[in-house]
């Protein structure tokens, strides 16, 4: 059985998902996880922390994985082809953390806004780097800015929530090679 942190969290990302966070309050979040607010405020301290959470733990293990692949051996093309299905694919297979992110994250108090922000700015620095250093070693084209390819290519991935069912046709891992194979093409000089 799962521990009532990840309970809670489940619950919360199922009805943020579901309603907007705007729209449930901490008994249903409670009620679905089948704990006491007691149980929930041991472990979080608002609703605030559950929203932060949920966004959060999807973020961290994206980092990780961007940074083993980021630094991992082989041409950079190849690196950032396999950074860029990652995140997709993990995006599309934690559709609801990262649906509720994209719809919420404007609700957080301005300091949990902050520090989300900060570590999604990590995330998108490092992207960029990959860019950078194939734009340095001739590998990609240099007349685009590394910054620009990165918001457009972050840009589709936050667009997912607008088209993307896990009925589709496509597995997660096909739209992430379709849209890295888009990002590549978009680079070569």
């Amino acid at each position: 059985m799962a521990s009532v942190p990840e309970r809670l969290i489940g619950a919360a990302t199922r009805l943020f998902a579901d309603k907007g966070y705007d729209r449930v309050a901490v008994q249903e979040i409670v009620d679905h996880a089948g704990v006491t607010k007691g149980a929930m405020y041991h472990y979080f301290g608002s609703k605030d922390d559950l929203l932060q959470e949920i966004y959060g733990s999807l973020l961290r293990m994206q980092t990780e994985r961007l940074e083993e692949i980021a630094s991992g051996p082989g041409p950079v093309a190849e690196r950032l082809h396999a950074v860029a299905v990652d995140v997709v694919v993990t995006t599309v297979e934690n559709f609801d953390q990262a649906k509720v992110y994209f719809r919420s994250a404007d609700q957080l108090p301005e300091q949990q806004r902050r520090a989300t922000r900060a570590e999604r700015r990590r995330y998108h620095e490092r992207f960029r780097s990959l860019v950078e250093e194939g734009q340095e070693a001739g590998v990609f084209r240099a007349d685009v800015p590394a910054d620009l390819t990165a918001h457009y290519f972050f840009g589709t991935i936050h667009h997912l929530g607008a088209w993307y069912h896990t009925t589709g046709p496509l597995t997660p891992k096909q739209i992430g090679r379709h849209y890295a194979d888009l990002l590549l093409a978009s680079l070569r000089p």
